[in-house]
């Protein structure tokens, strides 16, 4: 059976059609399977891509307070209004791929004009230019072309390599009582995937600050280039693809579900949700089957979940401007830039995630203790709320240490301190490699909370909604930016104790809440 194959057999399955041979197999011990070529290639594709996003983003900060000579406060706005844009346009993708041209198609299509804005980034940011191209340019390749290009990549590539796995259960081919999960198989894939964003992301943030040093035009180029061997790795791999048709507009058949479900949701069975008023007694006599309207109730539930991650990705994102902003002030060796600090970030995802796809998760799967997405997603949350408590602590010591305090131009005792204009000069006496634990914490946080909500945005969407609930996921790291550009109003010293002190008390009311509200979905997928 081919993966074509395989993925049409998935869509027709019911989940209530339970044979004895399925019986049978889930019984046994529960394995993941291998990951086919067809997602490997998606997965360094998305490598490529990551490395050319990082690589490149990483450096706007820095490049916009000394090339550009912009504000703390300005560049931070500017820095998560591009964040805003690169994942609110998810939608817009992933809209294009399931009502008109596919995954393969979209994605090929918004990496052409994501190539174009790395392009214009790095023509823009040539010294003889920068007084003319050098701000208009830079706004340009950013919130015109980079971010729809991520946009349309993100919502689709995750989905399009987990539909590479064959949709059902099977017996291990060579291991008596050993069955080949695929849900687990799925967590594998969303794993691995994540790992190569961050492998990616490792060496862009680890290469391009050291040849910023020489020159920002360069910098730009690398990324540009790595992107387009990853678009031939991509288009090479066109013939082994599944690729789920588009359906059409399933938008505009969700909404009139939902609608339909709302209006008859008295004459729902006593006890179900208000969804299930969409079912027909003799099924498939309205324009959706019964089956779509279960998956519709699961995709609800994802949904909801959903809408606490903003809070996440405003903490999370602190690492590509506010932390930032705290290195460049830090004492630090010559060659290491304060943004190069994020390789860390990548490096402890990349030795954790094997570490617990191949140890920790299949000893505790052994021992039949599930730990379910939702109780993974809590863990996670957990883990940044305690960073940003320590990144609380740590900004008040930089603003207790000589020579220039809270750069506000006076000591603690009120004497003046003359503050560099040079903003590369104003350091004080604590060292950069205070910021690692921070670093270590949101890496940890992002296997669990974020890699965690990839895969359960996929698993519980209805199956021609998964790219519009991938891309509902993404989203909410647009609403993290807009609550990053609000908090970018107070983003100047001496403001920066207060500002992650309220973070981290935001982050920690939602977590509990979370917990109250969300624990028992662990059971629905």
């Amino acid at each position: 059976m081919d993966i074509d194959e395989k993925g049409q057999k998935a869509e027709m399955q019911s989940p209530i059609e339970i044979d004895e041979d399925a019986a049978q197999l889930a019984s046994n011990l529960q394995v993941p399977g291998p990951i086919p070529i067809a997602a490997w290639l998606i997965i360094v594709t998305e490598l490529c891509e990551r490395f050319a996003f990082y690589g490149a983003s990483m450096l706007f900060q820095r490049y916009m307070l000394t090339h550009l000579k912009l504000g703390k406060g300005t560049a931070t706005a500017i820095s998560r209004g591009f964040s805003f844009f690169s994942y609110i346009t998810t939608i817009f993708g992933a809209i294009v791929a399931d009502k008109w041209l596919g995954k393969f198609k979209t994605i090929l299509i918004f990496s052409v004009v994501y190539t174009m804005g790395l392009v214009l980034l790095t023509v823009s940011s040539i010294d003889s230019l920068k007084d003319t191209l050098g701000l208009p340019g830079f706004l340009v390749a950013l919130y015109c072309l980079i971010s729809w290009g991520t946009g349309g990549i993100k919502s689709n590539v995750s989905t399009f390599a987990a539909e590479q796995i064959p949709g059902e259960d099977y017996a291990h081919p060579t291991k008596s009582g050993v069955t080949i999960n695929h849900a687990i198989t799925v967590e594998r894939v969303f794993r691995y995937f994540y790992m190569a964003i961050n492998v990616g992301g490792m060496l862009g943030q680890a290469i391009t600050p050291a040849v910023s040093e020489k020159s920002w035009h360069l910098a730009f180029m690398i990324p540009a280039i790595a992107f387009v061997v990853g678009i031939i790795i991509f288009v090479l791999g066109r013939p082994k693809y599944y690729d789920r048709p588009p359906k059409g507009n399933i938008l505009g058949q969700t909404v009139r579900c939902i609608a339909y479900a709302f209006k008859n949701r008295a004459s729902r069975p006593p006890g179900t949700h208000w969804i299930q008023g969409a079912y027909s007694v003799n099924n498939g006599s309205l324009e959706w089957d019964n089956k779509f309207v279960t998956d519709l109730e699961k995709t609800y539930h994802a949904c909801k979940v959903f809408m606490v991650y903003p809070v996440y990705w405003a903490l999370y994102n602190n690492m590509n401007d506010n932390f930032v902003n705290m290195g460049i002030n830090m004492t630090r060796p010559d060659w290491l830039k304060p943004e190069q600090l994020s390789f860390v970030n990548s490096a402890v995802i990349v030795i954790f995630i094997p570490i617990l796809d191949l140890a920790i998760f299949p000893l505790l799967r052994k021992a039949g203790f599930k730990l379910g997405p939702v109780n993974r997603i809590i863990i996670g949350f957990s883990i940044v709320t305690c960073c940003f408590v320590y990144v609380s602590v740590l900004q008040h010591f930089l603003y207790s240490s000589a020579p220039y305090y809270n750069f506000t131009g006076k000591d603690p005792q009120g004497n003046p301190v003359t503050i560099p204009t040079d903003i590369t000069l104003v350091v004080n006496e604590i060292s950069i490699w205070t910021q690692l634990p921070a670093y270590i914490f949101i890496g940890i946080s992002e296997i669990f909370a974020s890699a965690t909500g990839l895969e359960f945005a996929f698993r519980s969407a209805a199956p021609e909604l998964k790219s519009v609930v991938m891309a509902l996921f993404l989203a909410t790291n647009a609403f993290g930016s807009l609550i990053g550009m609000i908090l970018a109003i107070w983003s100047n010293d001496p403001n920066f104790v207060y500002v992650y002190a309220a973070q981290a008390a935001a982050m920690l009311v939602v977590t509990i809440l979370f917990a109250m509200k969300f624990h028992h979905l662990d059971d629905m997928v």
